[in-house]
């Protein structure tokens, strides 16, 4: 079994979002409602992106990452980009609400708060890719702003790690992409993710979203990526009880929550095929809602053992700054060639966590991996980097902290990176 691969991950690390400034904000805001027009956003774009590399720099932090500042939301616009796919909340007469799993944990949400999802996109033809990514641009940009000697280990693209060939290394944001790939699938009722008589099953409609993705990341590879970070809640909700309860009594479900978890597996590692020097991780939680809401809770432990051995990603990035994660025993299942980033620090609220008790906890984590192994805390360490537990702005507004609390918040990552593992990236 050959080792984990560092560099990525980083030792110090961040999921990818990062506080957008408000003339960001009220720009794009502008550009929805028509007072602005799009092509005036890509200035304020870009300033603010080549600002945010520096913040990011001078933290300490070795994946850079654009913030998510070209997108309004973390998933960004892969799927809505395919063919065959539709963005059935913009018709006219919109849709019939019985779309959705009333217990899926972000569906429940909305619906508790007496709104609906205002992002419904499902396949109303056979989905194929138009050939053209919509990630590229973002990739291409960030590499414009740093020297190429410097490529290296260094651009970042948010939700997903991106290494440039063998000298250039940048994290683009591949939400929906490489992102969950499930996104329009898990929110809907059984056989509501395509329009009857698009596809006969589940499978045929996974056969084509795979083959999808799969050209994407191949025109990205193509173009220099190496390493990118999937960012997927959505199976982070088969550790809630709730949801599972949901699931379980839902007279509609074809099959049980612990097979359809399977098949989302199997389904990811079709859409996940890449060349061996592509380093692929993925990022779980629990909602990262505006306003630092989230949605779902419940440990690891159910899910573990098949997400750490089945699913062929080299890399996962956990939440873990809250009683809701659960504790750290499910890392005793994580494989020997597999690295974990243990998502200590919230990115949530504002107050700074104690470097100590972080570091700590750090090591409470590699302690787990060790006795699942059979190594030591120092073997195990070797596979452990440490992050906040999820981005800071998964959605325009962000979450409820200040712009000066992310700042400390990615220093103290940085200090607590330095301490366990001095003189590593």
């Amino acid at each position: 079994m050959s080792s984990s691969p560092h560099s990525p991950p980083f030792r110090a690390e961040h999921i990818g979002s990062l506080l957008r400034p408000e003339e960001l904000v009220q720009h794009r805001y502008g550009v929805a409602d028509g007072s602005k027009t799009s092509d005036s956003l890509i200035a304020v774009e870009q300033n603010a992106i080549k600002d945010v590399i520096k913040l990011q720099q001078d933290c300490g932090i070795h994946s850079l990452t654009n913030g998510e500042y070209s997108r309004h939301m973390f998933w960004g616009t892969f799927f809505e980009t395919l063919d065959g796919m539709d963005e059935v909340n913009l018709q006219e007469g919109g849709y019939d609400q019985s779309i959705f799993r009333a217990y899926a944990p972000d569906v429940k949400s909305f619906m508790h708060a007496k709104t609906i999802p205002n992002s419904v996109t499902v396949a109303t033809g056979k989905i194929s890719h138009t050939g053209k990514s919509s990630f590229l641009p973002e990739l291409e940009y960030m590499k414009t702003l740093l020297p190429k000697e410097q490529w290296k280990g260094r651009i970042s693209n948010s939700r997903s790690r991106a290494l440039l060939g063998k000298e250039i290394s940048t994290t683009l944001d591949l939400l929906p992409l490489i992102s969950f790939t499930n996104r329009y699938h898990f929110r809907y009722a059984p056989g509501r993710a395509y329009a009857k008589g698009v596809y006969a099953n589940d499978n045929e409609y996974f056969e084509d979203v795979a083959k999808a993705y799969q050209v994407e990341l191949k025109i990205l590879y193509d173009n220099g990526l190496r390493n990118a970070q999937v960012d997927d809640p959505n199976l982070a909700y088969f550790c809630s009880d709730a949801m599972l309860q949901g699931w379980k009594e839902d007279p509609a479900n074809f099959q049980s929550s612990d097979v359809q978890f399977e098949t989302y597996l199997r389904f990811y590692n079709d859409c996940f095929k890449r060349p061996e020097d592509f380093h692929l991780g993925i990022h779980l939680c629990r909602g990262n809602y505006v306003g630092s809401k989230h949605f779902s809770e419940g440990a690891y432990d159910r899910i573990a053992s098949k997400l750490f051995n089945d699913l062929n990603v080299s890399t996962y990035y956990l939440e873990y700054d809250t009683p809701r994660a659960g504790g750290f025993e499910p890392l005793k299942s994580l494989p020997m060639n597999k690295n974990v980033v243990v998502g200590v620090v919230t990115s949530k609220f504002p107050q700074l966590e104690d470097k100590k008790d972080m570091v700590d906890r750090v090591y409470m984590a590699a302690d787990y991996v060790a006795e699942g192994s059979g190594q030591s805390r120092e073997q195990a360490l070797d596979r452990l980097c440490v992050s906040p537990q999820c981005g800071f702005a998964s959605h325009a507004e962000g979450n409820a902290l200040g712009y000066e609390d992310m700042r400390k918040k990615l220093q103290l990552v940085r200090a607590i990176a330095d301490e366990i593992w001095p003189g590593q990236e």
